[in-house]
């Protein structure tokens, strides 16, 4: 767990102060059920270096263990899914980039130790690329990236065994999303169509701006 202020200056230009562990998991207790379900989604929309996405991961890594460890394969199957259903955003690119390989060096240290290091580089590799897709450096208020674009995160969907589809959505979206009516129109003023109700997020969900084919889920780095 890194310290709570890492300068007086970034918390004067960013109010940036960290949770202390005590406060994360006394939090993600409230959510206990959600945090130790393997697929279940979260979003931190300030994440720093990850003190809240770092103790949900080895929550869910921990459930993965519990229940695959003797199956290698099965463990890096579900692994995946679980560093797949954690996304974040932080303003600072360090703190992005931290984030990025905190939650790297948890999946790689957790995976090795729950099947005794027979964990085959592609998992790893695969970690790493979704980790890249999920933590971003951006503005959550303003819901743009560093570059100014719109904010998009990927949606990892295993749609058969091994298989895994990408779809990319826009934040703003996902977030109107959650209305009960959602708008039928976008930022640009342009028309979202196809809204459909999603039972496990309980909400709407836009059209995909993106999707790509199934392929294996260690092999995900193939669609760019």
């Amino acid at each position: 767990m890194s310290a709570q202020v890492k300068s007086k200056q970034r918390v004067q230009e960013h109010g940036e102060v960290f949770t202390n562990e005590r406060e994360v998991n006394a939090m993600l207790d409230m959510v206990k059920q959600e945090t130790e379900r393997i697929e279940s989604r979260f979003l931190e929309p300030a994440c720093g270096d990850g003190n809240f996405l770092a103790e949900v991961l080895r929550r869910k890594l921990a459930v993965v263990a519990s229940l695959y460890r003797k199956s290698p394969t099965e463990y890096m199957r579900y692994a995946f899914v679980a560093v797949a259903s954690i996304y974040g955003v932080d303003i600072l690119e360090d703190n992005a980039r931290e984030c990025r390989e905190r939650l790297y060096g948890i999946v790689e240290g957790e995976s090795k130790a729950a099947i005794k290091g027979a964990v085959d580089s592609l998992f790893l590799d695969a970690a790493r690329y979704v980790l890249e897709k999920n933590i971003l450096c951006g503005d959550a208020l303003t819901l743009k990236d560093a570059s100014g674009d719109p904010i998009t995160f990927a949606e990892w969907s295993v749609v058969t065994g091994d298989k895994v589809k990408r779809r990319d959505y826009l934040l703003s979206e996902l977030l109107e999303g959650h209305n009960a009516q959602p708008s039928l129109f976008g930022e640009s003023g342009s028309m979202v169509t196809d809204w459909e109700y999603d039972e496990e997020t309980q909400a709407y969900i836009p059209s995909a701006v993106r999707e790509y084919p199934p392929v294996n889920y260690w092999e995900v780095q193939r669609n760019g």
